[in-house]
C-alpha cells in the first residue's frame, strides 16, 4: 500500500498514543526512543528498594485511556488499575493551617467551611464557572486540533467561536480566582492550576480554571503500581499492533526534499526511509536540531516563552509520616514573588512552593517497611545563561530541609537514598525547550490559544505530539495530541491515494 511508512520520534506518551493508532489505521510504523527506556517525562526510577516515578503523579480524564484502548482492541482494565485518590491533595498554608482537598463535593464544602465558612458559596460558584468553561471549550480546545481551519468551519465550532469571551479569556487566573474567593489561602490553592500547563497565574488568562474543573468535577486517580504502569501497558498494545519499537536510538535530522516534504529520518547515522514523521520531540527544539534551514521560523519560536521548568528530588526517608498524604502541597509564603523570580527574572525562588508525592502510602512496596518514598518538586525557571544549577541545587536543598523541619517534618538524618534532577537535565534527557517541562508557557492572553500545531506549516508529512504543541501538556492531553496527529495523518494519506488514483 502506498504512503503507509511512519517515523515516530521519541517514545513518551503523546508519541506512543499516535503510534498505536497509525498502527491500528493500517501504517507501517517505527518508533526511536534517544534514551533506554521509552516513556519521556513519564518514567521510574529504582534506588535501593525504593520506587519512584518521575513525572506525572496524577491521572485525570481516565476515559481518553480506555478511549485508545478500545480502539486498539484491548481492554484497559486487563492492564491498568484506576485507584480514586482521595484527598486529591493536602495542603500546607504558610500561616499553619492545613486542608484537604477533594473531588468529593461535599467533603470539599465542608473542608472549605472549616479554613474559611463565608467561601463555600464561592467555592459553589467558582465550580460552576469552571463547568461552563469546561463545556464552551473541551470539544475544540481539547479534542480537536484547533489549527486546521477545515474543521473549525463546522457549525457546532463555529458557534463555540462566537461565544469566546464566555470563556473568560481577558482577565488572568488570579483576577478571575480572587473574584470567587475572599480567603487568601483558597487564592493561593485554585492559582496553582495555572502550573499544570507551567503558566504563572498572575499573567496567564482565566480561561486555564477549566484545569480545577477536570479535577475537582472529573476526579483525581493514581495507577495502581505507580504512573509508568501506563507506559508499560501502552509498550504492549504498540507492539501487539506491529509498532517496531527502538531504544537508545537517536534521531539526528529529519531529511526532507527541495520541495518541502519528509522522506525520513536520520537515525545514529543511519538513514530511515518514511512517507511520514510523527515527531514526539519538543516542537521548538526539532525546528532547532532536527531541521535544515527554516531560520525564520526558529527566530519566530525564539520568541515564545519557555513554560516552568523543574527542580526534582527523589528521597528514599526512613520512618512514617502519617501527616503526610499522598498528593502534598507546601506553599510560599509569597505566591506573586515565587512566580515573579521564575518568569521575570529567571531566577531561582526563594522560597519555592514544594509539591510532594508519596505514593508508598498507596503502594506500599514502593518503599521498605517502615519506610517512604518522597518525590519532591520545585517550580523553577527554564534555562538562560548565568544559572548555576550545581550551587543551586545545594543551596535549594537546605531551603527545603528546612522549611520541612519548621512543619515538623525533620527528615534531614533520615535521607536513605538520593538522587536530584534540574532544568539542565530535564533539557538533556528529554531535549526540552531550555528544559522547559511544558513547552510554551500561556502566559499572556493569546499564547494559551497558540501552542505550535500538530501539523507542520513547513514540511508536508511533518506532525507533532506531545505536551509542547496542540492540546497541552498532562497525561490526557498529551495522549489526545497523538491521537490529533494520528487521525491527520490518515486523513493525508487518504487524500494523496485518492488523487493518486484519480491521476491514474
Amino acid at each position: 500500500m502506498e504512503n503507509r511508512r511512519v517515523a515516530v520520534i521519541g517514545g513518551g506518551l503523546g508519541a506512543l498514543s499516535g503510534a498505536i493508532r497509525l498502527a491500528q489505521f493500517g501504517f507501517s510504523v517505527q518508533l526511536f526512543e534517544k534514551n533506554p527506556k521509552i516513556g519521556g517525562k513519564v518514567n521510574e526510577v529504582m534506588l535501593d528498594g525504593y520506587r519512584f516515578d518521575t513525572g506525572a503523579s496524577l491521572l485525570t480524564m481516565p476515559f481518553v485511556i480506555d478511549e485508545l484502548f478500545d480502539v486498539a482492541g484491548f481492554k484497559r482494565s486487563d492492564y491498568l488499575d484506576f485507584v480514586p485518590i482521595d484527598p486529591i491533595c493536602r495542603y500546607f498554608f504558610p500561616d499553619g493551617s492545613v486542608m484537604d482537598a477533594s473531588a468529593d463535593q461535599e467533603k470539599m464544602k465542608t473542608a472549605i467551611a472549616q479554613l474559611s465558612p463565608s467561601d463555600v458559596e464561592g467555592y459553589e460558584r467558582f465550580l460552576k464557572y469552571a463547568e461552563r468553561i469546561h463545556e464552551l471549550t473541551a470539544e475544540i480546545f481539547m479534542f480537536t486540533p484547533i489549527h486546521e481551519f477545515r474543521k473549525l468551519m463546522r457549525p457546532r465550532y463555529l458557534r463555540t467561536l462566537f461565544r469566546l469571551h464566555h470563556i473568560d479569556p481577558f482577565r488572568t487566573v488570579h483576577e478571575r480566582v480572587s473574584r470567587f474567593f475572599s480567603d487568601p489561602r483558597l487564592v493561593q490553592l485554585f492559582d496553582r492550576y495555572a502550573t499544570y500547563n507551567g503558566s504563572d497565574p498572575f499573567q496567564a488568562p482565566a480561561t486555564l480554571n477549566i484545569i480545577p474543573y477536570v479535577e475537582y468535577g472529573l476526579g483525581g486517580f493514581y495507577i495502581k503500581g505507580g504512573i509508568y504502569r501506563l507506559v508499560d501497558a501502552l509498550e504492549t498494545v504498540a507492539r501487539e499492533r506491529g509498532v517496531q519499537i527502538q531504544t537508545s536510538a537517536k534521531v539526528e535530522r529529519i531529511c526532507h526534499h527541495r520541495n518541502r516534504r519528509v522522506t525520513g529520518v536520520q537515525v545514529n547515522g543511519e538513514t530511515i526511509d518514511a512517507d511520514y514523521v510523527l515527531c514526539g520531540a519538543d516542537a521548538v527544539v526539532a525546528y532547532h536540531k532536527l531541521i535544515d534551514g527554516h531560520q525564520h521560523q526558529r527566530k519566530k519560536l525564539n520568541r515564545l516563552e519557555p513554560s516552568l521548568s523543574g527542580m526534582v528530588f527523589l528521597w528514599g526517608v526512613k520512618g512514617k509520616h502519617p501527616a503526610l498524604a499522598h498528593h502534598n502541597i507546601v506553599f510560599s509564603g509569597d505566591y506573586r514573588t515565587e512566580f515573579r523570580q521564575i518568569f521575570e527574572h529567571q531566577q531561582v525562588p526563594d522560597d519555592p512552593t514544594i509539591y510532594i508525592a508519596i505514593t508508598s502510602k498507596t503502594d506500599t512496596a514502593h518503599a521498605p517497611t517502615g519506610a517512604e518514598n518522597w518525590f519532591v518538586l520545585l517550580n523553577m525557571p527554564y534555562l538562560v545563561p548565568g544559572q548555576v544549577w550545581e550551587q543551586e541545587k545545594n543551596r535549594i536543598r537546605r531551603v527545603v530541609l528546612d522549611k520541612l523541619k519548621r512543619l515538623g517534618f525533620d527528615i534531614a538524618d533520615r535521607i536513605a537514598v538520593e538522587r536530584v534532577y534540574t532544568p539542565e537535565d530535564f533539557s538533556e534527557l528529554y531535549a526540552s525547550n531550555k528544559g522547559s517541562i511544558y513547552g510554551v508557557s500561556s502566559n499572556s492572553k493569546t499564547t494559551a490559544f497558540k501552542r505550535l500545531p500538530n501539523r507542520s506549516r513547513l514540511l508536508k508529512g511533518l506532525y507533532f505530539a506531545g505536551g509542547s504543541v496542540h492540546p497541552g501538556g498532562g497525561i490526557p492531553l498529551v495522549m489526545l495530541s497523538g491521537k490529533m496527529a494520528a487521525t491527520l495523518i490518515a486523513e493525508d494519506r487518504a487524500s494523496r491515494n485518492f488523487y493518486s488514483k484519480a491521476e491514474k
